[in-house]
């Protein structure tokens, strides 16, 4: 693909688009024109009951502002809470969010202590937080939650807890999440119905498999949009099962600059698919 000269040399044509769209909307008038504009062609359409998002982009968005990559994680967790204001205006029932991967155990571990320790100071926020008690959001934490600290177990616990009669909206957040490991952990629980005879082998089917997921107990579990971050243009075992017939979304733009234009492009896209679920 063809690239552009000046300080733009190398970009591809969609890095070069993106990088000029983000610097007309810098400016506040054309920034507040555009977002008229883009509302009006959302507003009256068919909005997601469930999105999930794969946040991505913290660390190479520490790296752009010369900051460390904890840093990126605490503007992108920022974001988050800006995200679920976005999404309550809108009337979305659902969100899950892919938040920390198995594999971010790997990453050095002072990164890693101060994930936990931001990790731990927002759950204890959520507690408190005025939007979740206003508009009954049920928070849930989904993942191999026992492999994280104890006293991050234990926020989890109380926001859970804290939450679990709300049914307004849905908050899911996967932490210590793999799509791979979700599906092992339905499968060892279904093998143990078997071994204590409570199970047939003939009797398993998709909703037996979907009974033992992390996300049985949302109402609608499989997200109608799956939007990806950073311009990466993968899932990475984000909801394996759940995504079957999900659209799919990938915007260049790392999670901690996500706007709200870029919830409602996004939106703009999905009305814009007809969803046929393989007929």
């Amino acid at each position: 693909m063809r690239t552009h000269p000046g300080r733009h040399a190398g970009l591809t044509l969609q890095q070069y688009l993106a990088a000029v769209s983000r610097r007309v909307l810098r400016n506040p008038l054309t920034y507040g024109i555009y977002e008229r504009i883009l509302w009006n062609q959302i507003r009256d359409g068919v909005k997601p009951e469930h999105i999930g998002i794969i946040l991505d982009g913290n660390r190479r968005w520490a790296s752009q502002h010369a900051k460390p990559p904890w840093a990126g994680h605490s503007f992108g967790a920022d974001k988050v809470e800006d995200l679920l204001t976005w999404c309550i205006d809108l009337d979305i029932k659902a969100i899950t969010l892919y938040t920390l991967s198995m594999e971010n155990f790997q990453r050095l571990p002072q990164e890693v202590e101060e994930l936990m320790r931001l990790l731990e100071d927002r759950l204890q926020r959520l507690l408190t937080d005025d939007r979740i008690h206003a508009n009954q959001v049920q928070v849930k934490i989904i993942g191999r939650t026992h492999l994280l600290p104890p006293r991050i177990q234990e926020a989890i616990q109380a926001v859970e807890a804290t939450t679990a009669a709300y049914d307004g909206h849905y908050l899911t957040l996967a932490i210590a999440y793999g799509g791979r490991a979700e599906i092992i952990d339905a499968l060892k629980k279904i093998s143990t119905l078997i071994q204590s005879g409570d199970l047939a082998v003939a009797d398993i089917s998709e909703k037996v498999v979907e009974d033992h997921l992390y996300t049985a107990s949302l109402p609608n579990s499989e997200p109608d949009l799956i939007i990806r971050t950073s311009g990466e243009e993968r899932l990475s075992g984000f909801l394996m099962w759940q995504s079957v017939y999900s659209e799919l979304c990938f915007i260049d733009v790392f999670w901690p600059d996500f706007r709200r234009i870029d919830l409602w492009r996004a939106i703009r896209t999905f009305q814009q698919r007809t969803r046929r679920y393989g007929k």
